[in-house]
């Protein structure tokens, strides 16, 4: 069985350890999540939960939304997001804090990546520019569209677009420090997104925790 939590990333800073080496830190504030639904095997055919996280309007809620947060016993969230193979022991309604998690343990962080706008294939793909000598008629375009024979450019052909606002997980995060009080994680190196935005947090798939 996993364990997970939603979150929302603040920004980044750096702890100091007892060896007096500098640690960046990733302060993200876990929870508290409250459990929306618990998927069963019989029902759905799968094992999950759903969890929601951040305060939301009323307003701002469609009714069958608000319906769904209200069978839980709790007020609309902003992000909900389902867990796969978290124990089915957790009770509808029940609030899951920052505390599942401890210092040492391994995560893997997932969130949406920083939006870039509209990018060129050097910028997005990083490919070499061509000659900027002033002979050159190539400097930063994408290069060739391929080969005569198809009479059609090929999938996965790396051309200028839209680049960032990717789904993007980063795996063996390690816990430098939790904070029950204030609900906060501290997480070794960057995570995925903007400050403000929100996250995943898992238990490492890969590897154990100390």
């Amino acid at each position: 069985m996993t364990k997970g939590i939603l979150g929302k990333k603040l920004g980044m800073t750096q702890v100091f350890t007892e060896d007096g080496n500098v640690v960046p830190v990733t302060v993200v504030e876990a929870g508290p999540c409250v459990v929306l639904q618990k998927k069963t095997v019989e029902n759905d055919g799968y094992e999950a939960i759903q969890l929601g996280f951040g305060e939301q309007k009323e307003a701002r809620v469609n009714k069958p939304t608000l319906g769904h947060m209200k069978k839980a016993g709790t007020t609309p969230k902003r992000f909900a997001k389902e867990i796969r193979g978290v124990s089915l022991e957790y009770e509808l309604g029940q609030e899951i804090k920052a505390n599942i998690f401890d210092q040492g343990e391994f995560v893997d962080v997932t969130g949406i990546s920083k939006g870039k706008g509209f990018a060129g294939s050097i910028k997005r793909h990083n490919q070499s520019r061509g000659p900027m000598a002033h002979g050159s008629r190539y400097h930063r375009r994408p290069g060739s569209m391929g080969p005569v024979a198809p009479n059609r450019v090929m999938k996965g052909k790396p051309l200028p677009g839209r680049m960032g606002t990717d789904k993007i997980t980063i795996q063996n995060l390690e816990i430098i420090s939790v904070d029950l009080d204030r609900n906060l994680l501290l997480v070794k190196g960057s995570i995925p997104g903007p400050k403000n935005s929100f996250v995943v947090v898992k238990e490492s798939v890969k590897k154990e925790s100390k």
